[in-house]
């Protein structure tokens, strides 16, 4: 079978209204994939920058993959957080890439977004705090229905990620 290995790191994130951000993210492949080795799922730490305009995790990325064909090629989806001097975490933002499909070395920023709520919703999130969320948080990678959600635009985060391609040649996967 052919495959995938992608080793790289969450950097971090930019662009949000706060910092002490943390993230959730995982890795989402088609059914003709097959994790060999890693884990395709975690989270980062909180990073609580003082006097910078960024959070930096440098959180690592390690998975191996093989596959016998391109379809459900993998995407990495994120969730940005929030966390308050009290503990309570808010979601800031949600956003997805795909992984590169050419080996090599690659840096990315994914956009984020976070769904708008009715106006009571806004109106408590402002007093109270807290934020919409999806009740399936696949709709972030897939479907056309995502395109029918109200978002706002939030921050960005850094990745870096280093591709490396085995066998396609061998097994007639063409990149």
């Amino acid at each position: 079978m052919a495959e995938v290995h992608v080793i790289g790191q969450l950097v971090g994130a930019s662009e949000f209204p706060s910092h002490s951000l943390f993230c959730k993210w995982g890795l989402h492949a088609g059914g003709a994939w097959k994790l060999i080795a890693g884990v395709k799922e975690g989270q980062t730490h909180v990073d609580n920058p003082e006097n910078e305009q960024a959070a930096y995790w440098s959180h690592p990325i390690d998975v191996h993959y093989a596959t016998k064909g391109l379809q459900g090629w993998p995407r990495l989806h994120l969730q940005v957080w929030y966390q308050d001097i009290h503990g309570r975490n808010e979601l800031y933002g949600y956003g997805f890439v795909h992984v590169p499909s050419s080996p090599g070395c690659h840096t990315i920023e994914c956009v984020t977004w976070k769904p708008n709520g009715t106006f009571q919703e806004e109106l408590m999130q402002y007093f109270v705090g807290g934020c919409p969320q999806l009740k399936n948080p696949d709709l972030v990678y897939a479907g056309a229905d995502r395109y029918k959600l109200h978002t706002t635009a939030m921050g960005k985060v850094q990745i870096r990620l280093n591709v490396i391609l085995r066998n396609f040649d061998k097994y007639g996967v063409e990149c």
